[in-house]
């Protein structure tokens, strides 16, 4: 069986390397992950899909930077509209329209020898969104949510790794890219060591 995984930057790929294991450049922004994660899937039909990146953490989210983190759900958190009460996801809209109100996906696929922390997780093409609703989750990256969507939709077994780069604060400058591309590598070395002979 096979494994791919799916670094949204060439930045966060940066000289991994693990025998049997592919990697793809997916993009950053959802829209062009949910392409790449379905092409790798019609094209590779792989067993496991891992994306792979960092991510921000929320002031009150009691994460630090460098730590990794298995995501463990995902909202899309920029989809819906500006009412004169403010931002409403679309998934919360009395819209008299017949569609799929889709709001926090989760991962079921998450391995339970891992150490790792989870944790839970905002979707923003629009990075740093002061308008969106944070309560409930602690971290934002750019992906998640579409590869989360993708994976369901197409019955491939995923999981989502995260390590933390900077605190998600307009005007909070202090971001570590090097340490959280250094732990992230090392965590999914660790992540693939743990998982059953046959997907490693």
């Amino acid at each position: 069986m096979s494994i791919c995984i799916l670094f949204p930057t060439a930045t966060e790929a940066r000289q991994f390397q693990h025998p049997g294991v592919d990697t793809v450049i997916s993009g950053v922004g959802l829209t062009a992950t949910a392409y790449a994660t379905l092409k790798v899937i019609r094209e590779q039909r792989p067993a496991l899909l891992i994306l792979a990146g960092i991510a921000g953490m929320y002031p009150q989210a009691g994460l630090a930077i460098g730590e990794v983190v298995l995501v463990s759900s995902e909202v899309e958190g920029d989809l819906g509209f500006f009412t004169p009460q403010g931002f409403t996801h679309l998934a919360q809209l009395p819209l008299e329209m017949a569609f799929e109100r889709r709001h926090t996906l989760h991962c079921p696929h998450l391995p339970a020898a891992s150490t790792l922390r989870r944790a839970r997780s905002l979707s923003l093409n629009a990075a740093l969104a002061p308008f969106v609703d944070s309560s409930e989750v602690e971290i934002e990256n750019m992906e998640g949510a579409a590869f989360f969507h993708v994976c369901q939709q197409e019955n491939v077994p995923f999981i989502e790794l995260r390590a933390i780069s900077n605190v998600v604060q307009p005007g909070h400058d202090d971001w570590d890219m090097d340490g959280a591309v250094s732990a992230l590598h090392a965590a999914l070395q660790q992540l693939l060591a743990q998982l059953p002979a046959e997907n490693a």
